[in-house]
This record gives structure tokens, C-alpha cells and sequence, in this order.
């Protein structure tokens, strides 16, 4: 089970979860993987990357709309 030693990074993770994406922690820097659909990856982003595609998705969905 991956560890997330910020109240950010938890939060984070639990929208990804939600969303259906995968977040792991490597070192400071996040990958970002969805679960189902396409199985788009995003790899060696920041916290701030991590919650701005997060973020998006959840307002736009995969389709941007």
C-alpha cells in the first residue's frame, strides 16, 4: 500500500480514487495512471500537476465536456 505523508497527498489520492486513476509516490514526484477506459498514464508530475489533471478531469471528464 502506497504512503502519502501529507494531508494534500491523501487528499489527492482519494479524488483519484474516485475518478478511477491510480496514484503512486515516487520519491517527491507522482505518477498519475487511470484504471479503466483508455489507461492514459502521466509520469514524474508535482502535487500541484497531480491535483490541476485531477481537478480537470473531474469538472470535464474524458471527452473535455
Amino acid at each position: 500500500m502506497q504512503k502519502f505523508d501529507t494531508d494534500r497527498e491523501r487528499a489527492a489520492n482519494d479524488l483519484a480514487e474516485r475518478l478511477f486513476f491510480k496514484l503512486e509516490k515516487n520519491g517527491e514526484r507522482f505518477s498519475l495512471r487511470r484504471k479503466i477506459g483508455d489507461h492514459a498514464r502521466r509520469d514524474d508530475l508535482t502535487i500541484d500537476e497531480v491535483e490541476q489533471v485531477l481537478e480537470r478531469w473531474k469538472l470535464e471528464g474524458p471527452h473535455g465536456g
